[in-house]
């Protein structure tokens, strides 16, 4: 067996959102899909509970994976369909007040991104990829592209393999990967110079942690 497996997700459909600097009323959505969302979509088809025992133990090994996320166009009758960024104006009721007591009524603004198609290749050990592989059969909770408002139109699922242009050929068929936009996990600064502060630490409500991680995009 090889020592490494490539996972291929396919993230498809009328709305997703990626959130990586959201604060307080205003929840932004980055332009690729984040670590952070991934692995939460991981923890829901596991079945892992947020802060539980079993969730950190998942983050701790899925922090060594390296993700790559590639931006697939889709095409309407005619044309590609252009991305879209919509900002949705959404109330919350019964929040929690810095100061203390409840507000009734509290505005957010969340974006989406609209007809936006993704690719992502995930390179790690063999023995968790075919774990989160075997999920998506029978997931535990619903699987959703970074909100629960974000419904897949196609399965999340695309193969396992053990040979990374396998993998990527299950997302992008015979055409060469220079033609795509991506974005790559690297090691060092020399590799890539972004940081995005979206690998996932703890999912607990109380206390949501994130790293940075080392991105290169093209």
């Amino acid at each position: 067996m090889s020592s490494k497996n490539y996972l291929a997700l396919r993230l498809v459909g009328p709305l997703q959102s990626w959130g990586f600097d959201s604060q307080y009323n205003r929840r932004n959505t980055a332009l690729m899909p984040t670590k952070s969302a991934i692995a939460g979509l991981f923890c829901a088809a596991l079945g892992f509970s947020r802060g539980s025992d079993k969730e950190k133990e998942f983050l701790d090994k899925f922090r060594t994976v390296k993700m790559t996320a590639i931006a697939i166009p889709r095409n309407g009758l005619k044309k590609e369909l252009p991305i879209r960024r919509m900002e949705d104006y959404h109330t919350v009721q019964n929040t929690k007040k810095a100061a203390g007591g409840i507000k009734d009524c509290h505005i957010t603004h969340r974006q989406y991104l609209c007809d936006a198609s993704f690719g992502v290749i995930l390179e790690g050990a063999p023995s968790l990829l075919i774990e989160i592989a075997n999920a998506f059969d029978n997931p535990v909770w619903g699987i959703w592209l970074g909100r629960k408002t974000c419904i897949p139109s196609a399965p999340v699922f695309a193969g396992l393999k053990e040979n990374r242009d396998d993998a990527l050929s299950l997302l992008i068929g015979e055409k060469p990967l220079d033609l795509f936009s991506r974005q790559v996990e690297v090691e060092n600064f020399a590799d890539g110079r972004d940081s995005l502060p979206d690998n996932p630490v703890s999912f607990a409500s109380e206390r949501r942690l994130f790293s940075p991680r080392r991105v290169k995009t093209n």
